[in-house]
């Protein structure tokens, strides 16, 4: 006969003079003192169970209906009403039958527990011969309207077998061998479902119960050996998704691309629920199906986004209180079996609870492990129900127990329950710490990612802001044309829509239905065409579902021919610009050149979005809050658009008769301040077939121009300056008093120097600086230049900003170049002796940009060395503008001693090489220029005049550069109308 389990694990006669009979002779002393109990009356009172233990049984109850609460109110937050009555109605047979199990008391005998097994073994094995697939598993029975998932009957059919055979006494080699058997048949058969997350918790299961029955460590250790040799192979048993699994949780991916997903997702949503919830918001719906396996696996996130934290929290500590209550039961006096079922179904549960609740947190892998009870499933609910009914009507079988068998005799405890138990609240514990940390420092980031990857947007490009002249006149804006765009998956849904939208846009209808239906659900948008603002703007009004109307980027440009080069275009980025500016839109149209260039970020303003709510497959199913574009702000230049005009129509004219491929350029500065008034640049082009679109042809056939049409000649084409850089070297004569200004030197028609004689344009008598600076006199300024030398001569070049840009607020600006002896030298030439003498008329290792030739003028005339500036003021239109900075002014450190070379400007005019600017009405001084420039077509020269008024307060500095094949001026006609204009207008 068969006798409960002790820790012997040998087979001894049972004689008074063994030890089995001296534990005979200690039982039967035992029941003695249990009679006279008896007789005082305290075995019936002990053997009743306490009214603590009662409210703990009901409390366990309570919970485990909690639970099955919170899986329905998961599933009707879910939007899955009709899944929440089921999950409700299967469940009530649980409850029900645990009620029944808890009030019939009724005991779990071997008979019972085997047989329950053997009826898990037999549908397993259905399962697998006429089971249904899902998933690339077969783990489902299918009868009629219902199903059944035998391997959740396992979970329970196991830990009673276990509890049945571990129970009753026999050898422990005995006990071991046939707990190997009794767990490889349905592990075996899970595996080949395949079912491995269910499997490895089987296992895990019947090694806990091995420990607490009391096997001993010899039997447990080679059945454990076996286990880690053969661990290796079970990878060979999983499936990729799950490899990929197991591969994400090691790594820490959380790619979109891969299993990681899962965990992202199970952080989002709980990120998204916070405290209570977000089931009141419209997209939460939309939000969980974000979620996989939202209804099993990962229940207990989806329950945390509908209903916070708080019911999270809530089914977490349900669960804790029915695991501590089963735990807790397995130490209290009852029968083998049902002790070791409380203690294998308290670790069957603690399993599940600690891998459910680590894998919704994302610290233990996605296993396919549903939390207890709340996860839907009707049968795994159904079982884990009848199984705690189960245990809290077994644990009261101690009321019906044989007084006379002692407890230690009759049920000895299992053990390190209470050691299991303790470690699984202190895992929940830290698993709640990290929850909490996760909430607090992730949260927010969590939660915009979730609404991130529910939303896809269009962009709305903003309205690119105007460029107006110092008047308001609109030097460039946008064309006003729209673009209208279709979402096809919900223009598709009411062809009624589409017909409308035909109508306004005067296009087919038929056409329009074949641009939606041609296109995939997942497309964002189609191009429905380019229309008018005022058709657009029609458009806009219907509002019509799924049509989205958006600036076309199209810029005009009134006065492209004079201001091309100083405006420039606007096309797509190009991708230094992207790297330049990481938040740039590689789609977006931003300014390639000039100032739309310069002050993109100013006139480009803010892009807006119109946004839809997709689903995870990425289809379009409603609008999402958007956001209105910025528009640009006005950009007011210092450009006088009359004088502009004027100014280009000037060099235009200037170059006449010329060669083909000459150039002109032209600018107008105010010396004060630097304010550039006017900036011609000729030959010029027409931004618009820059686009958008690009007009390639045109495009084409503009850079075929000769000239360098592209090319704003005043600040990017750097040529010699000829005698206009007399200037510069008489200010170099007079710091230091080298030459003093009225010292009259020979002159004549050449000057020689050893073996070389450089020539004067023509015969003139002796001069001091300020008629040598009237007639231009080159041998004056040889014989300058040689007595100065090099050093000198550049030093004061630099003063004046020669060699430098001049810091105007226009892209690609020129440096020009200042030779010296070292840098000529470095760069592999030779600084000759006669360098420096035709340096001192301009000529040599110098060339310089109109604008620069204007600057050093306004510095002569003002002793001030000023910024070129385009940009005046910036706002939102007129009586909104605000001014721009100014640059403060560089006072020449020589400015006062500059009289004699301002006398010879003046004097240009009245009686020298300038007096065609005598009769402008305006006082003048001036400066020409001529100088031999091989870059010129077919060889030529560069024609200068360079002129400031009025004269002793100067406002108004004008330089012209023209290229001729001779030495014909009309550099000079040019800034004299300028002048003359000037003078009229004043």
């Amino acid at each position: 006969m068969l006798t409960p389990y002790d820790d012997d694990d040998v087979d001894e006669p049972d004689d008074l003079g063994s030890r089995a009979g001296f534990r005979g002779r200690r039982a039967l002393r035992r029941i003695r003192r249990a009679g006279r109990r008896e007789a005082r009356g305290e075995t019936e009172q002990r053997s009743r169970p306490g009214r603590r233990s009662g409210l703990a049984d009901l409390a366990a109850a309570c919970c485990a209906i909690a639970l099955v609460g919170f899986g329905a109110l998961n599933l009707w937050a879910m939007g899955e009403p009709d899944q929440a009555v089921t999950k409700l109605a299967t469940a009530a047979v649980g409850v029900v039958a645990l009620l029944v199990l808890w009030w019939a008391r009724i005991t779990v005998t071997p008979r019972l527990a085997w047989a329950v097994y053997a009826v898990a073994i037999v549908l397993l094995v259905l399962v697998l011969a006429v089971g249904a697939e899902t998933n690339q598993a077969v783990r489902w029975l299918v009868l009629g309207p219902t199903s059944l998932q035998p391997s959740e009957l396992t979970k329970v059919a196991l830990v009673l077998a276990l509890a049945a055979l571990l129970g009753v006494r026999r050898p422990g080699w005995r006990r071991s061998a046939l707990a190997v058997v009794v767990i490889a048949l349905p592990v075996g058969l899970v595996v080949v479902e395949p079912d491995l997350s269910t499997a490895t918790l089987l296992v895990l299961v019947s090694a806990a119960m091995l420990v607490i029955g009391r096997v001993p460590a010899r039997f447990l250790l080679p059945v454990v050996a076996a286990a880690v040799v053969a661990a290796p192979l079970g990878l060979g048993l999983m499936r990729q998704y799950q490899l990929e699994r197991l591969g994400t949780f090691l790594s820490g991916s959380q790619s979109a691309e891969g299993p990681g997903w899962a965990v992202r997702q199970a952080q989002i949503a709980i990120a998204r629920g916070g405290w209570f919830g977000d089931r009141a918001d419209p997209v939460h719906a939309l939000a969980v199906q974000y979620l996989p396996e939202r209804e099993t696996d990962l229940a207990l996130a989806s329950l945390v986004s509908g209903w916070g934290l708080v019911a999270g929290i809530g089914a977490v500590l349900a669960g804790l209180v029915v695991v501590w209550r089963v735990a807790v039961a397995a130490r209290e006096p009852r029968t083998p079996t049902g002790s070791l079922l409380c203690a294998g179904f308290a670790v069957l549960l603690g399993i599940e609870l600690v891998v459910s609740v680590g894998g919704n947190l994302g610290l233990l892998p996605v296993a396919g492990v549903p939390f207890p009870v709340l996860s839907n499933g009707g049968t795994a609910s159904v079982v884990h129900l009848v199984a705690i009914g189960l245990v809290l009507g077994g644990r009261r079988d101690g009321a019906r127990r044989r007084l006379w068998a002692p407890s230690r005799v009759q049920a000895p405890r299992p053990r390190l329950v209470l050691t299991a138990l303790v470690a699984l609240t202190a895992v929940l514990a830290v698993f709640g710490l990290l929850g909490a940390r996760l909430h607090v420092e992730e949260g927010d980031r969590l939660a915009l990612a979730g609404q991130t990857q529910m939303t896809r947007c269009i962009t709305v490009p903003a309205p690119r802001g105007p460029i107006v002249d110092r008047h308001g006149t609109v030097l460039a804006a946008d064309a006003g044309a729209r673009t209208v765009l279709l979402v096809p998956a919900l223009a598709g849904r009411e062809p009624a829509t589409v017909d409308r939208l035909a109508g306004l846009l005067g296009r087919p209808a038929a056409q329009l239905h074949a641009l939606v239906d041609g296109a995939p659900g997942t497309t964002m948008s189609v191009d429905a065409g380019t229309v008018p603002a005022a058709t657009g703007d029609a458009v806009m009004r219907a509002a019509l579902p799924g049509v989205v109307v958006v600036p076309a980027p199209q810029r005009t440009y009134p006065a492209a021919a004079d201001l091309a080069p100083v405006l420039g275009f606007v096309g797509a980025a190009t991708p230094q610009q992207v790297r330049a500016d990481p938040a740039l839109d590689p789609r977006a149209d931003v300014g390639r050149s000039g100032l739309e260039s310069w002050y993109d970020g100013v006139l480009r303003g803010v892009d807006g979005s119109s946004c839809f709510w997709v689903d995870p497959s990425g289809r379009p199913v409603g609008p999402a809050p958007s956001t209105a574009p910025v528009p640009g702000a006005t950009l007011q230049l210092s450009i006088d658009l009359a004088m502009q005009q004027r100014l280009t129509d000037d060099v235009a004219a200037s170059l006449k008769g010329g060669p083909t491929g000459a150039i002109g350029a032209a600018v107008a500065l105010d010396p004060i301040d630097g304010a550039v008034l006017a900036m011609a640049s000729v030959p010029s082009y027409d931004p618009a077939v820059y686009g958008p679109p690009l007009d390639t042809q045109a495009l084409a056939a503009a850079e075929a121009v000769p000239g360098q049409p592209m090319t704003n000649h005043v600040t990017q084409s750097a040529v010699p300056p000829g005698s206009t850089y007399k200037l510069v070297n008489a200010s170099a004569a007079l710091l230091g008093g080298w030459i003093p200004p009225d010292e009259v030197i020979p002159t004549g028609g050449s000057f020689s120097l050893g073996d070389h004689t450089f020539n004067n344009w023509r015969v003139l008598p002796p001069q001091d600086m300020v008629q040598a600076i009237a007639w231009s006199n080159d041998v004056y300024f040889y014989k300058l230049a040689w007595a100065l030398g090099p050093d000198r001569l550049t030093t004061t070049a630099r003063a004046f900003g020669v060699g430098a840009p001049t810091g105007i607020d226009l892209p690609g600006e020129s440096a020009g170049y200042l030779g010296t002896p070292a840098s000529v030298t470095a760069d592999g030439g030779t600084w000759y002796p006669g360098s420096t003498v035709i340096l001192g008329i301009g000529q040599g290792a110098l060339t310089v940009t109109p604008l620069q030739d204007a600057r050093w003028t306004a510095a002569v005339a003002t002793g001030n060395l000023v910024t070129p500036r385009l940009a005046m003021a910036v706002g939102s239109g007129p009586g909104a503008m605000t001014p721009l900075p100014k640059i403060p002014v560089q006072r020449l450190p020589f400015a006062d001693a500059l009289g004699p070379v301002r006398d010879g400007m003046r004097a240009v005019v009245t009686s020298g090489t300038g007096t065609a600017l005598g009769g402008v009405g305006v006082p003048v001084g001036a400066k020409s220029g001529t100088a031999e420039d091989p870059s010129v077509p077919g060889g030529g020269i560069d024609d200068w005049m360079t002129a400031a008024a009025p004269w002793g307060n100067p406002d108004l500095v004008v330089t012209a550069l023209t290229q001729h094949a001779d030495s014909s001026s009309t550099a000079a006609g040019v800034v004299a109308d300028m002048m003359r204009n000037y003078g009229n207008r004043s």
